[in-house]
């Protein structure tokens, strides 16, 4: 099953650099796999329901999009357990003088069907077939290794970055854990929320972001959405989503830029940092892999 998605990127896509910003791309994906998973899970008769987003397992920022490029993008469900879809996304730049098309993203992500009747209630997933045995395998193989990555995950939630507002940066060391430290406070609204209403109106969330590792020209940030329901009262703070983001500094030209280097100043920051060094030498690796196959298109 594949299902393709179509837009022109207009001057409100772009960032400060020119180029699609990379939420605009992220949000394309995320619909894409949410129809094709939403379609499949409602493919047999019985409890309606829809597909929502439970992890992005990688996200590959190949090639920036520009202003006035078409974006095709494209979503397969590659693997289905019980109560879980995974679903790979490739996104294609199209100028759309010349027709020439070029890899700018690919993103695999994780659905579970949440019945429309009760959003707390998870449903099983009609089983997909597969062109060979080795398909079904080698995607049980990326389910097991991604629940265990997703259980570390669970661990890690308890984690804490308190709220920083309006930080004096003058009386902080530069290039440390500290000093990058920030914070965002956000209500969500009804342009918040999704056609389902996961987000709810109301909600007050507290993003926190962190810098956890540094390589040359790269770092790694680690982010925490907290929800605070306010009109609920007697539901406490919960950890809504958390995120590893790698980001790349580049001059006027889009070439990469050395990284200051992160100073790390306690024991949970040096741990930190070599986690953040295994994560970045295991996406290098998988990354030189998947550029392979596109230097012989």
């Amino acid at each position: 099953m594949a299902y393709q998605l179509i837009g022109i990127m207009r001057p409100d896509d772009a960032n400060i650099a020119g180029n699609v910003h990379g939420g605009t791309i992220l949000k394309m994906i995320e619909e894409a796999g949410a129809i094709i998973s939403t379609r499949h899970c409602n493919s047999q008769s019985g409890e309606h329901c829809v597909a929502a987003l439970a992890r992005v397992e990688r996200t590959d920022f190949l090639s920036p999009m520009c202003i006035g490029e078409v974006a095709h993008v494209s979503a397969e469900i590659t693997y289905t357990s019980k109560h879980s879809v995974e679903v790979q996304v490739n996104v294609l730049s199209e100028n759309i003088l010349t027709g020439a098309k070029r890899v700018t993203n690919r993103a695999t992500l994780w659905y579970v069907p949440l019945s429309l009747k009760n959003v707390d209630k998870v449903l099983e997933v009609p089983p997909i077939q597969y062109a060979w045995k080795e398909l079904e395998e080698e995607g049980k193989k990326r389910y097991e290794e991604q629940k265990l990555e997703r259980l570390v995950t669970k661990q890690r939630n308890g984690d804490l970055i308190f709220p920083v507002f309006n930080p004096d940066r003058q009386n902080k060391e530069p290039y440390t854990v500290g000093y990058s430290q920030s914070s965002l406070i956000h209500l969500v609204g009804p342009s918040d929320c999704t056609l389902h209403g996961f987000v709810h109106g109301g909600c007050v969330i507290t993003i926190s972001g962190r810098m956890t590792f540094t390589s040359n020209k790269s770092m790694e940030i680690e982010v925490f959405v907290d929800a605070d329901p306010f009109v609920d009262e007697p539901k406490e703070r919960y950890r809504a989503v958390s995120a590893f983001f790698t980001y790349v500094s580049l001059s006027k030209e889009g070439k990469p830029l050395p990284v200051p280097q992160l100073v790390v100043e306690t024991e949970d920051e040096k741990r930190r940092f070599e986690d953040g060094k295994g994560r970045y030498l295991q996406t290098k690796a998988k990354r030189q892999v998947q550029m392979q196959p596109l230097t012989q298109q």
